[in-house]
């Protein structure tokens, strides 16, 4: 009878493999975890949302105009309870760097930074 178990013991590597199979009696052990993955990529994408729909409202092309946008994503992200477990979730998982990679906003190395001090205060 197949299983789609299988029991790993001893010593074994971590690794990315693209292709080939699985040999009997090879150990196994997963890498990729989907679900942190789909967690930063939608905190990423709830961010940039926000951003996009607050340079609307404010200027993108002064240093002050970027500092409003921010404060404003910040007072909305600390206002929504969800989305602030589910970025905690995402820098957890993934670290600041990787969220910031899926950004591409003039104001949001400012909310990256915000996002930095809340994981090191909650570090503490």
């Amino acid at each position: 009878m197949a299983s789609d178990r299988y029991l790993q013991s001893g010593k074994f590597g971590i690794g990315h493999m693209s292709g080939g199979s699985i040999e009997k009696g090879a150990k196994v052990a997963g890498v990729i975890n989907e679900a942190e993955q789909q967690n930063l990529t939608e905190a990423a994408f709830q961010i940039q949302q926000l951003l996009e729909q607050l340079d609307k409202s404010y200027p993108t092309d002064t240093t002050a105009g970027k500092m409003t946008i921010a404060t404003e994503a910040i007072k909305q992200i600390e206002a929504n309870p969800t989305l602030m477990a589910r970025l905690m979730s995402a820098i957890s998982a993934g670290g600041v760097s990787a969220l910031d990679a899926f950004l591409n906003h003039p104001a949001a190395s400012f909310v990256i930074g915000a996002l930095q001090d809340w994981q090191e205060t909650k570090g503490r």
